[in-house]
C-alpha cells in the first residue's frame, strides 16, 4: 500500500473547504451570474454539511460458475451482470496505472476530492467554452457506483447517476468517509471491480476475460491502456465494432500518454504500445443452461437450476433466490460426472437421433448420496425459435391437425426429472421391486414359491367392460406374456422372468397399499392426478391391482433412486445436483450436504437387490434364478456385479431398464412425451431401443472403477422356515395331496404327465423335492408309466414373455415386463 500525502490540506480542512468550492460549483451550474457571492459558498457549504457520513456499499453482482463433480471442468455460467472480484494483487500492475492515467492523476494524493480539479473544472466551465469538466475523482466514481448498487428502489438508482448539483455534492461527501476508512489500494481494487467496461462486461476480470480471453494478472500495457481508456464510454469505445475500434485506439493512446505524464512508462514503451496492432476477441461469456460448456449438458444444468429455486436458503420466494444464484458469486461444484454424463450423452443420441419423436432418457445416480450423475436424452436443450422454427410437428394427432408442433428436437421442458406438467412415464414391470420389498417386510421370503398359471383371477374389482377383466365378471384376470404359465416360481425365478400372475398374486397377498406404500418411501412422486388419487388412501390403494406391473407414472431420475436406494442397504437419499457450494469469501454451505435418512431395513434391501441380479444375468452366491432372464446382456457388457429390472408397457408404448453397481444406479426410459398414446412400439434390447443405452452408460461409468459385490442377504429372509417335503412317491394322487397339505404347504397337481416307472396317474414325484419354505407351492407330478422315476427338480421354468393385458383401472394401460 501506497503511503498517503495529507500534506495539503486536512480531513477537516478538506471539508470546510469542500463544502465551500461545491457551494461555488453548484451555483455555477445552476445561477452563472451569482457563482462567486457569498451567499453560494455559504449554501454550499451548509448543505454539504448535512448529507450523510456513512455510504452503506453493498456487493456488486458477482457471477456465478459451475463445474462437473471434478471441480475443475466448466459446466455453465449464471450472472445478470457479468463480473467477478478479484484481489488487487491478482490485477497487473500495468492496469492499476492505467486506470489512474486516464482518470485520476492525483488518486494518490488527494483525500477523495481533489480540491485542485474541482477549482480547475469551476474555472474552466466559467470560461465559456464547450468543454465541460466534472472534477470526479476514482474515489467518487466509486461512490456513484456504489449508491446505485446498494440501492433498493429505481428512483435511488436514477438519483445515483443523474447529473445533478445534489449528486456532486453526495459524491464529495462520501468519498472524503471513503477515503478515511479504506487504503488507496482498497478503493483502487473496488473501483476496478465495480466499473462497467461493455459488452456485458462488468470488472477487470470479465473485462480481461471478454476483450483479450485471459485473467487481468497477463494483462500487456497496451491491452491494460485500452481497457482503461473504455471505463469512459464503453459504448462509443466499442473495440469490437467496426466504429468503436478507432476510437478505442486514440483513448488508448491518450492514456499510454498521460501514463508518460506522471511517470509510470517511459516514451519508448508508450511508443511501442502505440505500434502494437490489438488482436480483440469479443467472447462474451455464456450466460444460463441453454450455453452450457458440452452439448447436451443443458439438461442437467436446468435440474440443478430448479432445485436451487426451490431452496429456501437462498431466499423467501423463486425470485430472490434466482437472483441470489446469478449475482451472488457463488462457486458450485455439482454432482455431474462428467465421463457417465458423456457416456450417457452418446449412447442416447447413438439409439435414437435428436429428431426422433421417441425420448431415450438415461438418468444416473450414486447410491448411498443421492447425487445425480448425469442427466441425458436425445434432444436440445434449448427454445425453439418462434420466428425461424425447426422442430418437427407434434406427433399427438389432435396437434398436428393444427400444425402444432412438437418438443423436438428442442425444448427445455424436464423431461427426466419431471415437473412444468411433466408427470413421467409408466416404466412397466421395474414395479415389481416394490412388490418384493413389501412381501420381504411382511416375513415372506424370497423362496416362497406360487404356481403362475397362465391367467390369474384376482379379487381386485375393475370396470367389467374392460379387457382386463375376467370373462363375464368385475375381476382382474391379469395373464402372462404369451398367454403361457409360468409355473411353479420364488422371487428370484418370477422376477427374472417378469412372470405377471407371480407378482399380482403376491401384491395381493402382502396389499397393494404396502406396495405403493414402499414406492412411496423409495421415492416415487405419483404426480399425475389419477395416480396421486389412488395413492392419497390406502382404501384406494388397496384396489390398485395393476400397480405392481408398472402402471403409475414415473421419471428416470425417480427411478434411478429408488433402485439406489436398494443398492445402499436401505438408505435414501433425496437426489441432489451438487456437492459443494461455496459463497465469494470461499465458505462453504452445509446445503450441498447429502439429505439421506434410512427406510428400509439393510436385510430386505440386500435380498431385494439379490432377486434384481437375476434379470439381468447376475447369479449370487445365494439366488436361485432360474434359466430365463428378460436383460442378460447387462452383466456381459457392464462385467461387473449388476442388478435391475427390464419393463414395459402394455402395446409398448413405454419401454424401460435399470441396471446398477454399487456405485452407479442408472435408469433409462423410452416414451413420446409429446403423445403418451403413441402408436410407435418401443423396443428394447434393438440397437434403436432403450436397453443400449442404459447398458452402455453404466459401462462408461464403471470404466476405472472398483468392482464392488453387493452383499448377500441372510439365510432367513432369502430361504425363509425350511420343511421336509414328505415322498408321494407312486401314491394316489388325493393322498399325496392330502399329505402334503398335512405337512403344511399348498399341494397342485401338474396338468403334464411325466415318464416314471409309477402306476400311470399316480403320483410320480414332487417339484420342489426334498425342502421348501413352511407355506410354500409343491408341484405334484403325474406319472406317465413306462419309465424310469422323474428326476426331482426346482421349480418349473417359466416363459420369457413379460406382458400383462389389459388395464386395472379404465382409462390406463397396465405394465409389462
Amino acid at each position: 500500500m501506497r503511503k498517503r500525502d495529507h500534506n495539503v490540506f486536512t480531513n477537516a480542512a478538506s471539508l470546510l473547504i469542500c463544502g465551500l468550492l461545491a457551494g461555488v460549483v453548484v451555483a455555477a451550474a445552476a445561477f452563472p451570474a451569482v457563482a462567486m457571492s457569498g451567499l453560494a459558498a455559504k449554501a454550499g457549504a451548509e448543505t454539504f454539511g448535512a448529507l450523510p457520513k456513512e455510504l452503506t456499499v453493498a456487493r456488486a453482482p458477482q457471477i456465478s460458475y459451475l463445474l462437473a463433480s471434478d471441480g475443475k471442468t466448466p459446466l455453465a455460467t449464471m450472472y445478470d451482470e457479468n463480473r467477478r472480484d478479484v484481489k488487487l494483487e491478482d490485477i497487473a500492475p500495468v492496469m492499476r496505472d492505467a486506470i489512474i492515467a486516464a482518470e485520476d492523476h492525483d488518486f494518490y494524493k488527494h483525500n477523495g476530492v481533489d480540491l485542485n480539479g474541482v477549482a480547475r473544472a469551476f474555472v474552466n466551465n466559467q470560461s465559456g467554452t464547450n468543454s465541460q469538466q466534472g472534477a470526479s475523482t476514482l474515489t467518487m466514481q466509486y461512490v456513484r457506483l456504489a449508491i446505485a448498487y446498494s440501492a433498493t428502489h429505481p428512483a435511488d438508482v436514477v438519483a445515483a447517476t443523474e447529473d445533478t448539483s445534489a449528486r456532486k455534492l453526495r459524491e464529495m461527501r462520501y468519498a472524503i468517509q471513503i477515503d478515511k476508512e479504506f487504503p488507496k489500494d482498497e478503493i483502487l481494487r473496488r473501483y476496478l471491480n465495480i466499473a462497467s467496461f461493455g459488452n456485458g462486461a462488468y470488472g477487470i476480470y470479465a473485462a480481461s476475460q471478454v476483450y483479450f480471453g485471459k485473467p487481468p494478472s497477463k494483462l500487456k500495457l497496451e491491452e491494460a491502456a485500452l481497457l482503461a481508456g473504455m471505463v469512459k464510454a464503453p459504448t462509443t469505445n466499442d473495440p469490437t465494432t467496426r466504429s468503436g475500434y478507432p476510437l478505442a485506439l486514440d483513448r488508448r493512446n491518450y492514456v499510454l500518454e498521460n501514463m508518460v505524464k506522471i511517470g509510470k512508462i517511459s516514451r519508448q514503451e508508450a511508443d511501442a504500445a502505440k505500434a502494437t496492432k490489438l488482436v480483440v476477441k469479443d467472447k462474451r461469456t455464456p450466460n444460463g443452461c441453454v450455453s452450457t460448456n458440452e452439448k447436451g449438458w443443458g439438461f442437467f444444468c436446468d435440474y440443478f437450476y430448479r432445485w436451487w429455486l426451490q431452496q429456501e436458503t437462498f431466499g423467501s420466494t423463486s425470485y430472490d433466490r434466482e437472483r441470489r444464484l446469478k449475482s451472488g458469486g457463488y462457486t458450485v461444484v455439482t454432482t455431474l460426472d462428467a465421463q457417465a454424463q458423456r457416456g450417457a450423452d452418446k449412447a442416447v443420441r447413438k439409439a435414437k437421433k435428436e429428431t426422433a419423436k421417441e425420448a431415450a432418457m438415461v438418468a444416473v445416480v450414486e447410491p448411498g448420496t443421492g447425487r445425480v450423475r448425469a442427466l441425458a436424452v436425445n434432444r436440445q436443450f434449448k427454445l425453439d425459435d418462434p420466428k425461424n422454427p425447426k422442430n418437427k410437428i407434434n406427433s399427438d394427432p389432435a396437434k398436428a391437425k393444427k400444425k402444432i408442433r412438437g418438443n423436438y428436437p428442442a425444448t427445455v421442458n424436464p423431461l427426466l426429472t419431471g415437473g412444468q406438467g411433466i408427470t413421467g412415464y409408466q416404466a412397466g414391470s421395474t414395479f415389481k421391486i416394490f412388490t418384493i420389498v413389501a412381501a420381504l417386510e411382511k416375513g415372506i421370503p424370497l423362496s416362497y414359491t406360487i404356481n403362475a398359471q397362465q391367467t390369474f383371477k384376482s379379487e381386485y374389482i375393475i370396470d367389467s367392460s374392460s379387457p382386463a377383466a375376467c370373462p363375464g365378471t368385475h375381476f382382474y384376470c391379469p395373464k402372462n406374456a404369451g398367454g403361457k404359465a409360468g409355473g411353479v416360481q420364488t422371487m428370484w425365478s418370477a422376477f427374472a422372468q417378469s412372470t405377471n400372475t407371480y407378482f399380482v398374486p403376491l401384491q395381493q397377498q402382502v396389499g397393494a397399499e404396502n406396495v405403493v406404500d414402499v414406492a412411496r418411501r423409495l421415492g416415487i412422486q405419483f404426480r399425475a392426478s389419477n395416480d396421486a388419487k389412488f395413492a392419497s388412501t390406502k382404501d384406494y390403494a388397496h384396489q390398485w391391482g395393476a400397480f405392481t406391473l408398472g402402471v403409475s407414472q414415473t421419471t428416470p431420475l425417480e427411478l434411478a433412486n429408488a433402485y439406489a436406494t436398494l443398492a445402499a442397504d436401505g438408505k435414501y437419499c433425496e437426489p441432489i445436483p451438487v456437492q459443494e457450494i461455496r459463497d465469494p469469501e470461499g465458505n462453504k454451505l452445509d446445503i450441498a450436504n447429502p439429505r439421506c435418512e434410512k427406510r428400509l431395513s439393510t436385510e430386505v434391501a440386500r435380498a431385494a437387490v439379490d432377486a434384481a441380479r437375476c434379470p439381468v444375468g447376475d447369479d449370487s452366491s445365494t439366488s436361485k434364478c432360474g434359466g430365463s432372464r428378460t436383460a442378460r446382456q447387462v452383466k456381459q457388457v457392464v462385467k461387473a456385479p449388476v442388478a435391475g429390472k427390464s419393463g414395459t408397457t402394455d402395446s409398448e408404448k413405454t419401454a424401460a431398464l435399470v441396471a446398477m453397481t454399487k456405485q452407479y444406479a442408472v435408469a433409462g426410459i423410452m416414451a413420446d412425451p409429446d403423445w403418451p398414446q403413441t402408436n410407435v412400439k418401443m423396443k428394447h434390447n434393438q440397437p434403436d431401443g432403450i436397453n443400449p443405452p442404459v447398458i452402455e452408460t453404466l459401462r462408461d461409468a464403471m470404466k476405472g472403477k472398483d468392482r464392488i459385490n453387493f452383499e448377500p442377504p441372510g439365510k432367513k429372509i432369502s430361504e425363509g422356515d425350511q420343511r421336509s417335503i414328505p415322498s408321494v412317491t407312486c401314491q394316489d394322487v388325493n393322498t399325496a395331496k392330502s399329505r402334503i397339505n398335512g405337512a403344511g404347504f399348498e399341494a397342485v397337481v401338474s396338468d403334464v404327465k411325466v415318464p416314471s416307472s409309477c402306476p400311470p396317474g399316480t403320483a410320480a414325484g414332487t417339484s420342489p423335492d426334498g425342502r421348501t419354505i413352511k407355506g410354500g407351492v409343491v408341484t405334484i407330478q403325474i406319472s406317465a408309466g413306462g419309465g424310469s422315476p422323474a428326476t426331482p427338480g426346482g421349480p418349473t421354468a417359466g416363459p420369457g414373455g413379460t406382458t400383462p393385458t389389459g388395464p386395472s383401472r379404465p382409462g390406463r394401460p397396465p405394465g409389462r415386463g
